[in-house]
């Protein structure tokens, strides 16, 4: 049973209990409606308490039946809602731990709400693609005021009860408690059993002052959501709670969810919310194989990427040692690192007092003998096959045995380092991305011979630390490197005739990726490709070279850090500023070679760019290197700013047609020499799609 019905006194408990997170699904709404009725008919009873298990009242609507016949089957949520607030019984709601989505709409639809101050309140549907659909956007606002309620439902951030709480005139919530929620709602249900009429939150009635800072809200959400349909439906609707009938703005609202819900948005952003959720199974690893315990981690390298992986650490309270190969580059780093803090602590979303937290956490050495007590120890030393070899060549001599060695290697072969080793199924690369304090993607690559428990600790404890982990196979930039490499190479062939970079990227921005190609080598640093490349044209002297690429290294613009590349910056600036320099490398480039010179348009400039990632995420998919398409979705929405509402490279693919994205790709490449994917060529004859 997924609702439980009691009575304690006269007052009833119906209790929601649909693990894990008491989701709304059919089953659920229709144990509410009848336990509802139920204390209703009873002469006994004179009060209702409606709550969840311990920590969850409810994280709202089962995401699983959207789309099938259970959304809409009766009681919607809607009418459960609609019961709550006409029974003619007071019904206190109970908030414990989570209270999201349809679960807060429930709440609201309450006559009166308890909570635990540290609950989680919000309406998140946004995430999803959606609004509201059972009065959130018409009732939140009434309660809290419309401008937090458009930031909590564009944003759709959860607050705490708290923080809710704290708001002056707020009407959510009638006790906040730090205690047992449950008898607090049931001594409130006791005080207001003879009250009449009862309070409705639908009654109450939205400041004008209010709709006004709801309507300034939009202009900026406009600048910032390019594209994303979900957030700016979300602020009319709670304007509209400020200008029209209740009943008016509830319809508008439904009408508004089914329309988005059958939309390509919320269709791309249901598929990532399970492939990042698929992401974390890997199909030939028993499902309840133990991790080991991971209490302390090492770091080599204080650098950028060193000190934001140290830097990930801190945050979730695991002790860091860091270790250098000099006085002053460990100095450097740990002032970065401390830097970094001060930032967060001025922006405030951190404390003093949790910066020095942190900071104390860390053990600074120049001593490799320091990392001996370590359970985990990730190398973030410069991206060379030798350096990495003698770093785990030492680390061997040092790290106690059982301990895990990972490489934080973007490109290079995992395998070959893990072979300087005595313990190779101890090894695997962790490659996080820069900066990795903020970037969500954790790629975890597996070796020919990583132990089954030393994959699932590093899945676990990319978890621990907020990171989205996808395991990858092992090759030349495995999952998203290797794709990022055929993306540039679309971005040079526009270039190389006759595209610039501004255009390029504006086309890539308008589509949705946070950054465009070559604002995005200049933010990463343009020495890091030009290093790869030096690498792969020594080995393979017949590798083409990039000459613009190559040639702007040369000049040593390499980006934002020296104020100079693909575009220029103000001292200390990051606004990319079309380059007369990088005019002239062009200009000099096509008559050096007699480009015959072409403008593109902008969806021309997308489909090169993405079918162009869709070509060689095929490639990986049909190499084992990726276990799942959707995982090369959740790679390039967490890690490269791929724009999550269009759900991925592989999930576009399929709204667009493998046919037709390989009809293009032949297109753009006329005969050049390029042959299509095997696997494309297939789903694109059978008409099958890769998710």
């Amino acid at each position: 049973m997924s609702t439980h019905y009691s009575v304690t006194g006269r007052t009833a408990i119906l209790r929601i209990d649909n693990p894990p997170v008491n989701g709304l699904g059919h089953a659920t709404r229709k144990g509410i409606a009848q336990g509802l009725r139920r204390a209703l008919d009873s002469t006994d009873v004179d009060a209702i308490v409606l709550t969840g298990r311990e920590g969850s009242f409810s994280a709202g609507a089962d995401i699983s039946e959207f789309g099938t016949a259970r959304t809409t089957a009766a009681p919607s949520l809607g009418d459960v809602i609609a019961a709550l607030e006409d029974a003619g019984k007071p019904v206190v709601a109970a908030i414990d731990g989570t209270c999201l989505g349809g679960g807060l709409e429930l709440a609201l639809g309450a006559h009166y709400r308890v909570a635990t101050s540290s609950s989680r309140i919000g309406l998140p549907e946004v995430h999803l693609g959606l609004v509201p659909g059972a009065g959130g956007t018409q009732r939140l606002p009434r309660v809290v005021g419309a401008d937090v309620a458009a930031d909590m439902i564009s944003g759709g951030a959860p607050r705490t009860a708290r923080e809710l709480g704290d708001l002056p005139g707020q009407r959510l919530f009638d006790r906040l408690v730090d205690g047992d929620v449950i008898a607090a709602a049931m001594e409130l249900a006791v005080e207001v059993a003879a009250v009449r009429p009862l309070p409705r939150v639908r009654d109450l009635s939205v400041g004008r002052d209010d709709a006004a800072a709801a309507r300034a809200t939009h202009e900026r959400l406009r600048r910032r959501s390019r594209g994303f349909v979900a957030p700016a439906e979300a602020l009319a609707l709670v304007e509209k709670a400020g200008t029209t009938p209740f009943e008016e703005g509830l319809a508008e609202e439904r009408k508004t969810f089914l329309e988005l819900m059958n939309g390509e948005q919320s269709a791309a952003l249901r598929h990532a919310f399970f492939a990042e959720r698929a992401a974390r199974k890997v199909p030939d690893v028993r499902p309840k194989t133990p991790a080991r315990t991971v209490d302390k981690v090492a770091v080599i390298g204080a650098g950028t990427m060193g000190g934001g992986i140290a830097m990930t650490f801190l945050g979730a309270g695991i002790p860091v040692t860091i270790v250098e190969s000099s006085r002053e580059a460990l100095d450097r780093g740990l002032d970065a690192m401390r830097r970094n803090y001060q930032r967060q602590v001025e922006r405030g979303k951190l404390t003093a007092d949790g910066l020095e937290q942190r900071m104390a956490l860390l053990t600074p050495t120049l001593d490799y003998a320091d990392l001996s007590d370590s359970d985990l120890v990730i190398e973030a030393a410069f991206e060379d096959m030798d350096v990495k070899r003698s770093v785990f060549t030492r680390l061997d001599e040092v790290a106690k045995p059982g301990a895990i060695l990972a490489s934080n290697t973007s490109t290079l072969d995992i395998d070959a380092i893990a072979a300087v080793t005595g313990r190779p199924g101890d090894v695997l690369g962790m490659h996080f991305f820069s900066p990795a304090n903020v970037m969500k993607l954790l790629e975890i690559v597996r070796g020919a011979k990583t132990s089954d428990d030393v994959l699932v600790t590093a899945m676990a404890v990319g978890q621990r630390i907020g990171k989205t982990g996808v395991v990858a196979g092992v090759c030349d930039g495995f999952i998203g490197n290797r794709m990022l490499a055929r993306y540039r190479d679309a971005a040079t062939a526009l270039l190389h005739a006759g595209a610039t970079p501004a255009a390029i990227d504006s086309a890539a921005e308008h589509f949705g990726f946070a950054m465009g190609p070559f604002r995005m080598a200049d933010l990463a640093g343009n020495d890091i490709g030009w290093a790869i490349r030096k690498r792969r044209y020594a080995q393979d002297p017949g590798t083409p070279r990039e000459e613009i690429s190559d040639a702007l290294c040369e000049m040593g613009r390499f980006g934002q850090k020296t104020g100079a590349g693909w575009y220029d910056y103000a001292p200390g600036g990051r606004e990319a500023i079309p380059s007369p320099v990088v005019e002239e490398l062009l200009a000099s480039f096509h008559a050096e070679h007699g480009t015959k010179l072409r403008t593109f348009e902008r969806d021309e400039i997308v489909q090169r760019l993405v079918f162009a990632l869709v070509d060689e995420g095929a490639r990986i998919l049909d190499e084992g290197i990726a276990l799942r398409a959707s995982d090369i979705d959740v790679v390039y929405i967490a890690g490269y700013g791929f724009p999550r509402y269009r759900g991925g490279p592989m999930f576009y693919a399929d709204t667009m047609g493998a046919a037709h994205v390989l009809s293009g790709l032949r297109r753009f490449h006329g005969d050049d020499g390029w042959e299509p994917s095997p696997l494309l060529m297939r789903l694109a004859a059978e008409g099958g799609t890769f998710n």
